[in-house]
């Protein structure tokens, strides 16, 4: 069941497969909006290297056009198939239970302490809490997709597509903690970035917390935000911070910095 703004839509699924260039992924995965309302944690992410300068020709595998086509010939099988449909319905769909075997079923709950074990705020699935979240969900559906690619006609997940699926299921964790964590990166350099042109275009070379969470960029209003954000552009080298602090608007702030000509 798929509801949005207060619309319940029984029996439809959404499914998505999406590309993008980095540059735009980078902004999707660094949005803070998005990673509060869960959206992101339902996308299985990966980025592999670019493979320009190492595509040399060679001759294809024996066999790998035999196997291009029966895979094929499967998905069209299972294309062809009618949709399970909810009785005196044409749209609304009711699949079939797909269960896990009992050895599956041992293998997926073995993955989900594992996975249980390591999304504490010092865990190292920390950072991607949301996604390790779902993981185990993720595997379970991952599973059913392998076992019924393989027998559309099955009554249950077999331990072999299960392993198989938290292989799956743990390089996308990999992924996203290094893509998620290069997105966050780049978000809070780019407001960065608009902090300090902000602070170039005021009439005065000194600058305090308050000014900025107060009358600076719209994303940067509150003590918080703007706390790292000034530490990000001192790392830079382009703000000093003020030991004695200064005296701004005829008011004497404590936390205040200079900015430090260019050249």
């Amino acid at each position: 069941m798929c509801a949005t703004d207060g619309v319940i839509l029984p029996g439809r699924r959404v499914a998505m497969h999406l590309m993008a260039q980095p540059d735009v992924m980078t902004i999707m995965l660094g949005d803070r909006l998005l990673e509060g309302q869960g959206l992101l944690s339902r996308f299985l992410v990966t980025a592999p290297d670019a493979a320009a300068g190492t595509r040399m020709w060679r001759e294809s595998m024996p066999g790998s056009d035999t196997a291009l086509k029966r895979y094929g010939a499967r998905l069209l099988h299972i294309l062809d198939r009618p949709l399970p449909l909810s009785v005196g319905t044409h749209n609304e769909l009711e699949p079939r239970a797909l269960p896990l075997s009992s050895t599956a079923l041992r293998v997926w709950v073995g993955f989900h302490d594992h996975i249980e074990n390591r999304i504490a705020p010092t865990g190292e699935l920390g950072p991607i809490r949301g996604l390790a979240n779902k993981l185990p969900e993720h595997a379970a559906r991952i599973a059913a997709v392998l076992t019924l690619v393989r027998d559309i006609e099955a009554g249950e997940i077999a331990c072999a597509e299960m392993e198989a699926s938290i292989l799956l299921a743990q390089h996308y964790a990999a992924e996203a903690l290094r893509l998620f964590g290069a997105s966050r990166i780049s978000a809070e350099l780019r407001l960065a970035q608009q902090l300090l042109v902000w602070v170039k275009g005021r009439d005065r070379r000194e600058v305090s917390l308050p000014d900025i969470y107060q009358f600076g960029p719209n994303a940067i209003r509150d003590k918080a935000t703007a706390g790292r954000m000034v530490s990000i552009l001192e790392d830079h080298g382009h703000l000093i911070r003020l030991s004695d602090g200064a005296e701004i608007d005829g008011k004497h702030r404590r936390d205040a910095w200079r900015l430090v000509p260019e050249g």
